[in-house]
């Protein structure tokens, strides 16, 4: 018999609304050079100077870059201080640089080293402003609207004002900055237009300096000198920048200058007297005035042409949704020249032709100026994924009508954009560099091999799968005895937890670090191990790029043959590095089969490995452990305290490691290891091993239902029901006693849980949370 077939329809709202320009034609717009392309002064401060491979890493970097090299990768392994070398580059290039990693905690890191390499200089840090932040989205098939919610963090905003003020007042800048760098961010050309210029001697009436700093968004606060405020005694106007610690103090003789200051906030003791102040706007996004009436026309003829096709489509729910929101947003910006979600406009405001991208970071550096990508093989992919995600959710509200079309031209870079606003000098730096940026440089690539330490790559050891947890047991009892710590990857989140829970009822001090335990907390996790709270970590993918261990001397990886992203040639490489900080490193793959990414990871190291010992053979240079103050762990959450204390320690050590000067470490040379694969060897009986056949856990030993993440009946306690936490459902929600602390306390971790759903883009459980909040707060 004959099936029936089925007629599938086109979806009517799968209409593509706008077709992609080429990079060359979505330049938002010609842009001034904002200052003169003269040599920038950087002034490099160290007690130390260049050691190991960095002298001829500094010298042939240089060179080629004054030899017209467009495109150079320097291929550093951990620890060998590519920082330092980074810095060297820019002094010697001296142009202004922006430095791009992948996330926030390593450009805190990288901020705070190239801070107190370059003090006299402007070293700023540029990452996303938001401590929580839920977009605007569209769920056609639940019929669900999510408003945009955010939380901003004020002094990140200062420091992202800063940056961009200091890009088009002075050359010698270095920007630290996170993929936030690809965002919009307001027209630089009307950001420097519309900066307020003073000059003693000058003659500028009272009430149009009062009226300019109005217009650029500074409140007047004759009581507070809140940041991005202004208060006037007589013929005294004192502002706070948005982006600077310092006030600016303009005394008036009649309509003359007379004096102007800087002072200090709190005390308003004067700091110095200046010949010129420049007080940029204080926020990014500011328009002038006379372009307001233009800008709600272009809106008009965008939402008529707009409803025009809804129209004609039938979709009559669509049309009138998008009159009725946008008419409104019209009418705010007609009385108070801003709306909630006026960056959908931007396109219009800044007059861009329909398809163009937005202004950014980028675009502030003008034409001349040094581009370093840090972990270049995971930051250039995070670059090419950000623009798809923010098309899809864009696309949906404008089909549904939400937003008119030009709100898909509020998004950040695509890939071929960024590659089309390459400088003439880019830098990749990593110690596993990817296949774009050797097809970039043709594959030469200008090594760092040996470290100032002298520390070599760990010793490598291979066991089969058959009995790996005897093995494991067994060696983590010797580390442990050393007074070392071990780090241990998995493939799972799942198998994470339950190899901590086993770790636990062996005796073994152990905890479990992946994507479910917060910022912060991982900070938390990562001192306790280094401070001796526990002694194993076991991770997925979070142990690797730039975790700065010295106390961890094992690194061990299950399932190492197993092919795939956690388990490719640059992923082993990058996770073997965590123990290359101390003198005793040693790595533990387990895998029944030699895969092709495991035998060039083994190779690749053994090649270095051999490298280092003939470079300290030759120098008589004998390996020690480095060394990092405890304390320093959790500076780099906060990148904003720097100026107070600065460590000092080695420059030639990346990562805030220094150079340990004790001769308690041993020698670990060739003599006692040939590099390659060590067999399998008879083990002894273990504590731990003994422990471990047993079913309950030895006294003393730590349930695993306190360990970060761990939920007596969810692994995930974030999504757990409401219930669980005693509250009622939504619907008729009452809670008593709100005041009390209990209940402080569980507000606080319903915001802990709607933050960590928005952060994993399930807004409509963010929306439950956020809705289920409001309902109490009443």
């Amino acid at each position: 018999m004959a099936r029936a077939r089925k007629t599938i329809t086109p979806d009517p709202y799968a209409k593509p609304i706008a077709k992609p320009l080429p990079p060359s034609k979505s330049l938002p717009g010609k842009l001034k050079q904002f200052q003169a392309p003269t040599r920038a002064d950087f002034d490099l401060v160290s007690p130390y100077g260049a050691a190991g491979d960095q002298p001829k890493a500094i010298e042939e970097l240089t060179e080629g870059f004054k030899n017209g090299e467009q495109f150079q990768t320097l291929l550093g392994v951990t620890g060998s201080g590519k920082t330092f070398t980074m810095a060297n580059v820019i002094k010697n290039v001296g142009k202004p640089t922006l430095i791009l990693t992948h996330n926030k905690t390593l450009a805190a890191q990288l901020y705070q080293e190239f801070k107190s390499f370059f003090p006299n200089n402007a070293v700023e840090y540029f990452v996303s402003y938001y401590d929580y932040f839920q977009p605007e989205a569209y769920i056609p098939h639940t019929d669900t609207f999510i408003e945009k919610d955010a939380s901003i963090n004020d002094e990140i905003d200062k420091l992202r004002l800063r940056a961009t003020a200091n890009l088009l007042t002075r050359r010698d800048v270095i920007i630290v900055a996170s993929v936030s760098c690809i965002y919009g961010l307001g027209s630089p050309s009307e950001y420097f237009d519309l900066m307020v210029r003073v000059k003693k001697g000058d003659i500028y009436d009272r009430d149009r300096i009062l009226r300019d700093l109005v217009h650029i968004q500074y409140s007047r606060n004759d009581f507070s000198l809140d940041r991005g405020t202004f208060r006037v005694r007589g013929d005294v106007i004192e502002i706070h920048p948005s982006y600077d610690e310092d006030g600016l103090r303009i005394e008036l003789f009649g309509d003359e200058v007379d004096r102007l200051y800087r002072f200090n906030i709190v005390t308003g003791e004067v700091i110095k007297e200046v010949e010129e102040l420049t007080i940029a706007p204080a926020k990014h996004f500011v328009t002038k005035e006379e372009n307001r009436a233009g800008m709600l026309q272009r809106i008009q003829l965008e939402l008529t042409d707009r409803l025009a096709e809804l129209d004609k489509e039938g979709k009559v729910l669509e049309s009138a949704r998008l009159s009725s929101r946008t008419r409104y947003d019209m009418e705010m910006l007609r009385e108070t020249g801003m709306c909630n979600g006026i960056e959908n406009y931007s396109r219009i405001i800044e007059d861009r032709a329909p398809g163009t991208r937005p202004f950014t970071l980028i675009d502030y550096f003008g034409d001349d100026w040094l581009l370093m990508i840090d972990e270049s093989h995971v930051s250039i992919p995070q670059v090419g994924g950000m623009a798809e995600g923010d098309k899809s959710r864009k696309t949906t509200l404008v089909q549904y009508g939400f937003r008119l079309p030009c709100a898909l031209d509020n998004r950040p870079m695509n890939f071929a954009e960024f590659e089309y606003m390459y400088p003439k000098q880019v830098l990749f730096v990593s110690a596993t560099p990817g296949d774009y940026e050797l097809k970039k440089t043709s594959g030469v690539v200008t090594e760092q091999i040996n470290r100032p330490t002298g520390l070599l790559d760990p010793k490598i050891e291979l066991f089969p799968i058959q009995g790996q947890m005897d093995v494991l047991l067994y060696r983590i009892e010797e580390v442990v005895k050393n007074g070392d710590r071990v780090l241990v990857t998995t493939l799972t989140k799942k198998m994470a937890q339950d190899l901590t829970e086993f770790f636990i009822e062996a005796g073994v001090r152990a905890k479990y670090l992946h994507s479910d335990i917060k910022t912060l907390e991982r900070h938390e996790l990562i001192r306790g191990l280094r401070s001796g709270e526990f002694d194993v970590l076991v991770g997925i993918n979070l142990l690797r790029e730039g975790l700065d261990l010295p106390e961890v001397s094992m690194v061990a990886i299950l399932d190492a043959d197993k092919e795939g992203f956690l388990r490719n040639y640059r992923s082993l490489i990058q996770t073997m590095g965590r123990a290359s900080r101390n003198v005793n490193g040693t790595v533990l793959l387990f895998a029944d089969n030699m895969t092709e990414s495991l035998q060039k990871a083994i190779d690749e190291t053994n090649r270095r490995r051999t490298l280092q010992e003939e470079f300290n053979a030759e120098h008589h240079i004998t390996p020690k452990s480095v060394t990092r103050k405890l304390e320093d762990d959790l500076k780099i959450v906060d990148p904003l305290g720097i100026d107070e204390e600065v460590d000092e320690r080695h420059p030639e050590q990346s990562e805030g490691s220094s150079y340990d000067s004790s001769d308690n470490s041993s020698n670990n040379s060739s003599e006692d290891f040939t590099p390659g694969i060590r067999p399998m060897e008879p083990l002894q009986p273990s504590r731990f091993r003994k422990n471990a056949s047993k079913k309950s856990a030895p006294p003393g030993a730590r349930s695993n239902n306190n360990l970060p993440g761990n939920h007596p009946n969810n692994r995930h306690p974030e999504r757990s029901d409401i219930r669980d936490l005693g509250l009622q459902p939504l619907s008729g929600v009452r809670f008593e006693g709100a005041g009390s602390s209990e209940a402080l306390s569980k507000l606080a971790d319903l915001e802990r849980q709607m933050k960590e759903a928005a952060a994993r883009l399930d807004f409509e459980e963010a929306a439950r949370i956020r809705d289920i909040i409001r309902s109490m707060d009443g």
